[in-house]
């Protein structure tokens, strides 16, 4: 019988939210049909059926699977029994096997061992009647949540993850705190916080930040912009330098992995864009062989694509480097944390005009901050020295970046 698991989406991928089913159980489906949006750190993707036939729903909406594990069936006999949300490479529960829960058709369980269609309820000995997905039961299990004190908000009132959350979050809270509205973060934003974590918990990190006179990088863009109309932002002049840098810094294009270095032929630069709710970042594939202008024209496309919602994973993938910019937000100077396991990020602030001393005199100038957070395992203080120098002499002699082309 044709299996449908959770796809990887991407290299960083390692579990997959479904978002919505576009069919439901029993419907019969055509081979290339579009049936399910699956939510990865990266974007939502529509996947498509692999195969014709009846299709059986095993993970609902709103649960996380990890790659691999088993989401649907096709071609089974409706209202068959189906094993819940399963680890790749495991196989189905015993027929007829008992303890204390069993699986329900759509992946939610019940508590008496019985197995029951979708949507349908049981009683417990204690004459509660309720349905929870199989990580909520998990979830109330570790954290001492009694599910017959919960109401759920899932599909048929299942109660799901985000109910045990709420309940966990309505424990530890103090009364005195007022009213609190617990918000659940979506999938996008948990993978961001798990890749966060892993990245200060993992990476012995340090940081070098140095003032960078952008004076002749404002009477650069200015002078494009009388002349094209349409002007590079500072992000793109950085992104132009630190292409450059990254050339003759290879250590700085690179990854610490599994004890050893990986030096990276092709240089690729992430640029963090963030949206409402969530930060992403995609992809400015070969920088170093793109002119001023084309790195200007596609960032503005990648950032169009992902505040509109229309970024594809393989857009996020394979970023070598990042830049974070939160100059637009006048930010002077700030610390970025790195994007595991990649052996560097710059962050870099807002130009802003200050008095500094030029041959004895107090003149104004166009200054901005830029830091460079590095992982200790690949590059070192000295290196990691010199390659922020060469970005900043590239920066303050900007004419380069405009006539520079590679091949």
């Amino acid at each position: 019988m044709p299996e449908m698991r959770m796809p990887r989406l991407s290299e960083s991928m390692r579990d997959g939210l479904v978002v919505r089913w576009l069919r439901t159980s029993g419907a019969q489906v055509e081979r290339g049909e579009e049936l399910v949006e699956i939510e990865t750190d990266k974007a939502t993707v529509t996947c498509e059926a692999d195969a014709a036939g009846v299709l059986e729903i095993v993970a609902g909406e709103g649960e996380t699977a990890p790659v691999g594990a088993l989401i649907a069936r096709i071609g089974a006999t409706p209202g068959a029994d189906v094993p819940a949300i399963d680890s790749p490479g495991a196989g189905p529960s015993a027929p007829g096997s008992s303890g204390p829960s069993a699986q329900v058709a759509d992946g939610a369980q019940v508590a008496d061992g019985a197995q029951v269609a979708d949507g349908a309820q049981v009683n417990r000995p204690s004459g509660a009647r309720f349905l929870a997905s199989p990580i909520a039961r998990r979830l109330a299990r570790e954290r001492g949540v009694d599910l017959t004190s919960l109401r759920g908000s899932g599909p048929g009132g299942r109660i799901v993850r985000a109910d045990i959350d709420a309940a966990v979050a309505g424990m530890t809270a103090s009364e005195t705190r007022g009213e609190i509205t617990v918000v659940q973060p979506d999938h996008a934003q948990r993978l961001v916080a798990d890749r966060m974590a892993e990245s200060k918990a993992t990476i012995p990190e340090f940081a070098l930040s140095r003032e960078i006179d952008m004076t002749r990088c404002v009477e650069l863009r200015d002078r494009i912009e009388a002349a094209a109309g349409q002007v590079p932002t500072y992000n793109d002049v950085v992104i132009r330098a630190a292409a450059f840098a990254l050339r003759e810094h290879p250590r700085a294009n690179a990854a610490y992995r599994d004890g050893r270095f990986e030096l990276y032929s092709r240089i690729n630069i992430g640029v963090a864009v963030a949206t409402e709710d969530a930060l992403l970042v995609p992809t400015v594939f070969h920088a170093d062989t793109r002119s001023l202008t084309d790195i200007a024209r596609t960032t503005r496309e990648l950032t169009e694509r992902v505040r509109y919602g229309r970024i594809t994973p393989s857009e996020m993938d394979g970023a070598t480097f990042t830049v974070s910019n939160l100059g637009m937000y006048g930010i002077s100077e700030f610390t970025a944390i790195i994007n595991p396991p990649q052996a560097a990020i710059l962050a870099v602030g807002a130009v802003e005009q200050q008095p500094r001393a030029r041959d004895g005199d107090v003149v104004l100038r166009h200054v901005m901050r830029a830091t460079l957070t590095c992982d200790h395992r690949i590059l070192y203080g000295a290196p990691a020295a010199r390659f922020l120098d060469r970005i900043r002499v590239l920066l303050e002699e900007p004419l380069g970046l405009l006539l520079e082309v590679s091949t």
